[in-house]
């Protein structure tokens, strides 16, 4: 009898179970230390990003171990990782580690309960946008193929981390000609974004609008807010030394949380609203959990308040 060999399963990941109020509002929390999540937890976060920074830097599977038990017994779930660096630039030194650790976190996040990762797209360094296009090809038709195998979703944060069209260092995804670009580079159906207003309005780009035509591809949002002086903006303009933005924790900037929840509503939405805190030019330092809470509060009135069952 001829031997056979058993095909081995790619492990997938699962979406996180959907809160009854449709959106969870959550924070992040880089690398996922469980004593932080233990400290954190009794605030009321529903959900949490486990982010790293260029590289993992710890063994995945018993941090996913760590993260799960500390969330044994609570309703709270982990509604992605975030692989943060420059996966395109070969001359980026941390280049390798930084793509070794996006496919670790889309092997991986079966383990943490999730489906998602998220992070910088990465940009050939100094270059314009348009010369990153064939890299970003190459490598994210590839992770995406990955993370499809694996019923993983892939979502670029749209921080322009102090570059521009025409150069940078660390992120193309940061503009909407950008991302119409990237996505028929790569035409697949699990690449999308991971949206905030705070970005765009920093560039001086109306939030609201941009979602109503963006939110099929939100994957993921993060709670930042931007205060904008108007003011000075009319006087100084955005080149002089005077600063016009500034970006602000949920319930303490210039946007509507209600209606970015009300178009996300409408649009199907059922992931997480993480909040990225410290940011924020006044709650910080000794007030940075005050923040947080405040604009975990904030965005959970905003969703509508807690959920309430129909009558039957």
């Amino acid at each position: 009898m001829a031997k056979t060999t058993a095909k081995r399963q790619t492990p997938r990941a699962t979406p996180a179970p959907a809160h009854p109020a449709g959106i969870r509002i959550g924070t992040m929390a880089n690398t996922g230390e469980p004593e932080y999540l233990r400290q954190i937890l009794p605030h009321g976060f529903e959900s949490f990003q486990i982010n790293f920074w260029q590289e993992i830097g710890i063994h995945l599977p018993t941090r996913a171990r760590e993260i799960q038990e500390t969330l044994d017994g609570t309703s709270a779930v982990v509604s992605c990782l975030g692989m943060f660096g420059n996966a395109l630039d070969p001359s980026d030194p941390k280049h390798k580690q930084t793509l070794a650790g996006w496919r670790a976190c889309i092997d991986n996040a079966h383990l943490f309960g999730c489906d998602l990762v998220c992070g910088f797209s990465g940009r050939m360094v100094g270059q314009p946008i348009d010369a990153s296009m064939k890299r970003f090809k190459k490598v994210f038709g590839d992770l995406s193929k990955r993370a499809s195998d694996r019923g993983v979703r892939i979502a670029f944060e749209n921080c322009d981390m102090g570059g521009d069209w025409n150069s940078g260092a660390w992120n193309i995804a940061h503009n909407p000609t950008a991302w119409e670009m990237m996505f028929n580079e790569v035409p697949a159906d699990n690449l999308g974004l991971e949206w905030e207003p705070c970005h765009q309005m920093v560039s001086l780009i109306e939030p609201i609008p941009q979602l109503r035509k963006w939110a099929p591809k939100v994957f993921h949002v993060h709670g930042k807010d931007c205060t904008i002086a108007w003011d000075i903006v009319r006087e100084y303009g955005v080149h002089g030394p005077n600063q016009f933005a500034w970006h602000r924790t949920p319930g303490f900037g210039d946007t509507n949380w209600a209606d970015v929840i009300s178009i996300l509503r409408t649009n199907g939405y059922v992931g997480s609203i993480d909040i990225e805190g410290w940011h924020d030019p006044v709650y910080r330092g000794d007030l940075e959990m005050t923040g947080q809470v405040r604009g975990l509060n904030y965005l959970k009135d905003c969703r509508g308040g807690e959920f309430v069952a129909n009558p039957e």
